[in-house]
């Protein structure tokens, strides 16, 4: 008979940053599920304390500083003994799952991939060699051996995109006992909110987000900078775009231009609040992965959006989308302009961004589901990891390799 799961250790790549960035809100998204059945959580990171992240005291998380490389991890997970696991992305499993194996071999391992870093990787390449991105070009990226790996060493990977889990399916041919979708945990939008934000007469401007610590969101803005903002302001010379991010560097500032209507405002405080005072929110992304937290930000803010088709992977699921959808920057700036003059259209796919956040991304679904698939998981560890053989010899082999490594890296530093 297993005992029930107590303890929880969260390895974080960073400490949760929720106004900064998607994956900070992912996190505390979990974490808020995790707290909702009184286990008790511990979270760990070997980053720095930043100026911007939570206060995890206030959600009565426990916060421990850890070191890489270095053996008084080993004593630290020994004693805190948790039952479950769970890594912030790969390359936190890669950097301690071993320790954890050797230490705590009983404990849960998840991981929560927070999108396919291979994919973003892979798009990435593609695009800075000016050519489309095929999927056989995943096959080919070490980081997709790597990520796969880390997948198959765990006992469950959090996966936030469907179309990332059918590429788990199909390409890679993961068994699905090794997965569980679990996008956005988001709470309904209630027609008493709805009813609160700005209508579309007292809404202006045009808006993009995203931290700038993210090379997809930076390549957006140049993006919109050169190719699409240019032809909006042909057809509405008074126009603006308000661009904000967390951590714009000087490469980024530079491209304010209040002359062309292009304002770069770094950081935003509230991001749903600037964003529901803007009538049109631009996501032109021309590579990544995952799901778009600015995008969620749009619809839970009543702003419709128009976006590229690598913006909405994975967000739509067959429902109308709260928005327009465009390949190039043609179609883009006369969508952008079409919306921005149509209140109907407007109205409408303010509607439909609605749908969309309750549908597909109920909180109390998600968490019932990961909750679930725990539970499961800690009353039939034993047998879910006999059928999981290929992961135990990644184990044994990836351990170690990343063990003498790390101990010869840890010599060195001595």
């Amino acid at each position: 008979m297993s005992k029930p799961i107590q303890q929880i250790l969260i390895i974080g790549t960073v400490f949760p940053e929720p106004n900064s960035s998607a994956a900070g809100s992912r996190m505390m998204q979990l974490i808020t599920a995790l707290k909702n059945q009184q286990y008790k959580i511990t979270f760990a990171s070997a980053a720095a304390d930043s100026e911007f992240m939570v206060n995890l005291a206030n959600f009565d998380v426990e916060k421990a500083t850890i070191k890489l490389n270095d053996s008084g991890f080993d004593e630290f997970v020994k004693t805190l003994n948790p039952d479950l696991v769970l890594f912030d992305r790969f390359i936190t499993e890669e950097q301690f799952g071993w320790r954890v194996a050797e230490n705590c071999p009983n404990a849960i391992k998840v991981l929560d991939t927070e999108d396919l870093h291979c994919l973003r990787s892979a798009r990435q390449k593609a695009f800075k060699e000016k050519r489309d991105f095929y999927i056989d070009d995943l096959l080919k990226e070490d980081i997709a051996k790597r990520e796969i790996a880390s997948i198959l060493r765990c006992d469950l990977s959090l996966i936030i995109s469907s179309f990332e889990m059918r590429l788990l399916n199909e390409v890679f041919n993961i068994d699905e006992a090794l997965l569980l979708y679990l996008p956005f945990l988001l709470p309904k939008i209630e027609v008493s909110e709805a009813d609160n934000w700005l209508n579309f007469e007292d809404r202006e401007h045009f808006i993009t987000i995203g931290n700038f610590l993210h090379e997809p969101n930076y390549q957006a803005v140049i993006y919109l900078k050169n190719e699409i903002w240019p032809l909006i302001r042909k057809k509405l010379p008074e126009a603006q775009v308000h661009v904000y991010g967390a951590y714009p560097s000087a490469k980024v500032t530079q491209l304010n231009n209040p002359k062309e209507g292009f304002l770069v405002k770094g950081r935003a405080l509230d991001a749903k609040e600037v964003m529901g005072k803007a009538r049109v929110c631009l996501c032109p992304l021309v590579f990544g992965a995952g799901l778009k937290g600015k995008l969620i930000d749009a619809m839970q803010s009543g702003t419709p959006n128009v976006s590229t088709p690598i913006a909405v992977e994975g967000m739509r699921e067959g429902l109308p989308w709260g928005g327009f959808v465009a390949s190039n920057p043609k179609d883009f700036s006369d969508d952008a302009v079409k919306l921005y003059q149509n209140k109907n259209l407007w109205g409408k796919f303010q509607l439909n961004g609605i749908d969309i956040v309750n549908q597909l991304f109920d909180e109390e679904k998600g968490r019932q589901r990961f909750i679930s698939s725990i539970k499961r998981l800690n009353q039939n560890l034993e047998e879910h990891r006999k059928s999981n053989f290929l992961g135990a010899m990644l184990q044994y082999h990836s351990a170690m390799g990343t063990k003498y490594l790390s101990k010869w890296i840890e010599e060195k530093n001595k």
